[in-house]
């Protein structure tokens, strides 16, 4: 049988490329990302890293062995003690006040409540299929990205923190998972997390393209 992480690929490829081209991602990798656009991004984003803490928090609690709840434990701490912990250093670099900009336009919101949904209403294995969805899509292109010069050390610094051990390991840890429960679960099951790796990846690239519209700031 096909793994499941292969077959959500797979069966996700179009919607996949698109978001690992856009706009934004070309931008970084050209080294042309204007610093509104990334600043407007920093917030919606930061924003959103402290809501991945409640996503955990949620797969955390429906783990049903403590080798699941260690790890997830572990990735609680990454997000609280280093992911948080660079948007408030870079938010300071960049003087950034998070009251100037917007993070509940219609692209971020349904982002944020779409992701914490999966997580409150699904079962732990649709957390799992969520976030390898928008942990994948990172950790693809930044590995192209960071092949490039970034001339923002601040922006090849976020780059960097999705290819780093750290995260590349929980990216892997998501994707071995699927494939353990991938293997007892029947075709509608299996049809059911690629659907929600494809509604990621759609709320990602929504997501992603509210940084550059205009009247982001509050």
């Amino acid at each position: 049988m096909e793994k499941l992480s292969e077959f959500i690929l797979r069966e996700n490829r179009s919607v996949f490329e698109e978001m690992v081209a856009h706009r934004f991602v070309e931008d970084v990798k050209a080294d042309r990302l204007p610093k509104p656009i990334f600043d407007r991004y920093l917030v919606f984003e930061g924003a959103f890293v402290e809501t991945a803490i409640s996503i955990f928090a949620y797969a955390t609690a429906k783990a049903e062995t403590m080798s699941d709840r260690r790890w997830l434990i572990g990735v609680l701490d990454a997000l609280a003690n280093h992911q948080i912990v660079y948007f408030e250093r870079t938010f300071s670099a960049r003087e950034i006040d998070k009251n100037d900009f917007d993070v509940d336009l219609p692209a971020v919101a349904r982002f944020r409540d779409g992701m914490l949904a999966i997580a409150r209403d699904g079962s732990f294995i649709h957390t799992v299929a969520a976030m390898f969805a928008a942990e994948w899509m990172y950790w693809t292109w930044s590995r192209q990205a960071e092949q490039n010069t970034i001339s923002d050390p601040l922006l090849a610094e976020w780059v960097g923190l999705h290819t780093d051990e750290t995260f590349t390991s929980q990216a892997t840890w998501l994707k071995d998972r699927l494939d353990e429960a991938g293997a007892t679960l029947d075709e509608g099951e299996r049809a059911h997390l690629s659907a929600v790796f494809a509604t990621v990846m759609r709320l990602e690239i929504d997501f992603h393209s509210a940084a550059y519209e205009r009247g982001t700031i509050a």
